[in-house]
C-alpha cells in the first residue's frame, strides 16, 4: 500500500513537472527569418523589401507592447536551393530562427520547406510559384500564401483561351517554377481546347532570348507564354518587341508579372499585357494605406504582392501566436492554429488556410493600362475581372496533397 501511494505522488510529480516544462516552453519570444533574393534578378520581388515588410508586420501586430520579444534577422539564398538550405540550417540550429518568409524561387522555397518539415519551425512561403508546395510536396508546416502556378494558369491561361488564344508556345525558365507554370498552364489551356505547340527552355537569368524567341516566332503560335519571372521576364518582352513578335500577330502572356516588372518595362512597351495578381496597391483605401506607409520606408517603390504577402502572413501568425497564449515553439502547433483562425485583412480580404496549407482569396485580372490612361505615379493596371476565392486555386477535391482527406 506504501508503495502504491509512493508510486501515485511520483507519478503526480513527474506530471508537475511535465507541465511545469510546458510552461516553460510557450514562452513570448520569436524570430522572425526573411531569407529571399537580396542581389539577383527576383530582387525587387521580395528581397529588401521583403525585410521591410516583415518589420512593419512585426511593429503593427501589437505584440511587442505586449511583452514579447520579437527579431527579424534577413539572408541572399542566391536563387540557389543549396545555400538557401544551409542558411536555413543555421538559422534554425544556431540563431532558432522560428518563422521563414519570402522564399522567392520555387527551387529553393521547396527546399526550405523540407527542411522546416524536418525541424518542425513555420515556414510561410509568399515567394514561390510551384503549386507543388501544397500538392505532392505540401508539409504540416508550410501555408504558402499568395499566388501559384495553378491560380496564374487559371486566370492568365483561361482568359486568353477563351478570346481566342488557343495555340501556345512557351518560353520556361529551366528550373522548377518554370516547369511548374507550363504544366499548370498547359493543363488549363488543354482544357478549355486549346493545343500547346511547342516550348523552349532557357536557362535562369539568362542575357539573350533570340534563339527562343525564334523558335516561338516560327512556331505560328497565337500565344507565347512566357513562364518566367522578373529579369528573365523583362528582357524577353523587351527582346520579343526588338524581333517584332507583337507587331506579326502574336500576342505575349506574360505568366507572372509583378508591379516592378511593369515599371521596368514602362508602359510604351507594356500596355495592353494581360496577367494575374493577387494584390495591387491601388484595389481599395486599405491596400493604399499600406502602401504609402511601405513606400516611406523602401524606395519610394509600392510593395509587390510577395511583399505584401510577407506582412500579411506574419500578421496572422502572430495573431495564432497570440490565440496560443504564447511560442510554443512548434511548427506544427502553430500551422494548425493558423489554419483555425480565418484570416481578414485589407491587403488580400477575406479568406481561410486549407489543410493543404493553401491560402485561400481571391485573384484578379489585369490589364496595363496605355500611357495616356495612367494618371500618377505607379497607375499602372485596369481591373479586367475579379476571381473569386474559391475558384481561384486548385479544388481541395483535386489535391494530390497527403494532408487532405478524401470523403
Amino acid at each position: 500500500m506504501k508503495r502504491s501511494i509512493a508510486t501515485l505522488v511520483l507519478a503526480v510529480g513527474l506530471g508537475s513537472m511535465g507541465s511545469a516544462f510546458a510552461q516553460e516552453k510557450l514562452d513570448k519570444v520569436v524570430k522572425v527569418g526573411a531569407l529571399g533574393d537580396q542581389s539577383g534578378l527576383y530582387q525587387d520581388i521580395g528581397g529588401p523589401g521583403s525585410t521591410v515588410a516583415a518589420q512593419m508586420a512585426i511593429e503593427d501586430s501589437g505584440l511587442l507592447a505586449k511583452g514579447w520579444k520579437i527579431d527579424l534577422i534577413s539572408g541572399d539564398h542566391q536563387n540557389k536551393p543549396d545555400v538557401g538550405t544551409n542558411i536555413a540550417k543555421q538559422w534554425i540550429d544556431v540563431e532558432k530562427v522560428d518563422v521563414f518568409v519570402d522564399l522567392a524561387s520555387s527551387g529553393v522555397g521547396l527546399a526550405v520547406a523540407n527542411l522546416a518539415r524536418e525541424k518542425n519551425v513555420v515556414n510561410l512561403n509568399s515567394g514561390s510559384a510551384s503549386s507543388d508546395l501544397t500538392g505532392s510536396q505540401c508539409s504540416p508546416n508550410t501555408v504558402h500564401w499568395v499566388y501559384d502556378t495553378y491560380m496564374l494558369a487559371n486566370g492568365t491561361g483561361k482568359a486568353l483561351v477563351k478570346s481566342g488564344g488557343d495555340t501556345w508556345f512557351f518560353l520556361t525558365a529551366d528550373y522548377a517554377f518554370g516547369h511548374a507554370l507550363e504544366r499548370d498552364t498547359s493543363a488549363v489551356i488543354v482544357a478549355n481546347g486549346g493545343k500547346v505547340l511547342g516550348s523552349a527552355k532557357h536557362p535562369l537569368n539568362t542575357a539573350d532570348f533570340s534563339s527562343f524567341l525564334l523558335q516561338a516566332q516560327s512556331s505560328k503560335a497565337k500565344v507565347v507564354g512566357l513562364a518566367n519571372a522578373g529579369g528573365d521576364t523583362t528582357n524577353a518582352i523587351k527582346q520579343a518587341a526588338e524581333f517584332g513578335i507583337v507587331a506579326g500577330g502574336q500576342k505575349l502572356a506574360g505568366m507572372l508579372l509583378f508591379i516592378t516588372d511593369i515599371n521596368a518595362l514602362g508602359l510604351n512597351v507594356a500596355n495592353g499585357l494581360n496577367f494575374t495578381e493577387t494584390f495591387y496597391w491601388d484595389m481599395n483605401d486599405g491596400t493604399r494605406a499600406f502602401s504609402k506607409r511601405f513606400m516611406q520606408r523602401f524606395k519610394k517603390n509600392p510593395p509587390t504582392m510577395v511583399q505584401a504577402g510577407v506582412y500579411s502572413s506574419l500578421i496572422h501568425y502572430f495573431k495564432a501566436l497570440e490565440a496560443l497564449g504564447g511560442n510554443p515553439h512548434d511548427g506544427v502547433k502553430v500551422v494548425n492554429k493558423m489554419k483555425e483562425l480565418p484570416t481578414d485583412d485589407p491587403l488580400f480580404g477575406k479568406g481561410y488556410i486549407r489543410a493543404d496549407g493553401r491560402k485561400i482569396h481571391p485573384a484578379y485580372l489585369f490589364e496595363v493600362k496605355k500611357p495616356s490612361e495612367s494618371k500618377y505615379a505607379w497607375d499602372y493596371y485596369k481591373l479586367v475581372a475579379t476571381i473569386p476565392a474559391d475558384e481561384a486555386f486548385l479544388p481541395l477535391d483535386k489535391s494530390v496533397c497527403p494532408l487532405v482527406k478524401k470523403k
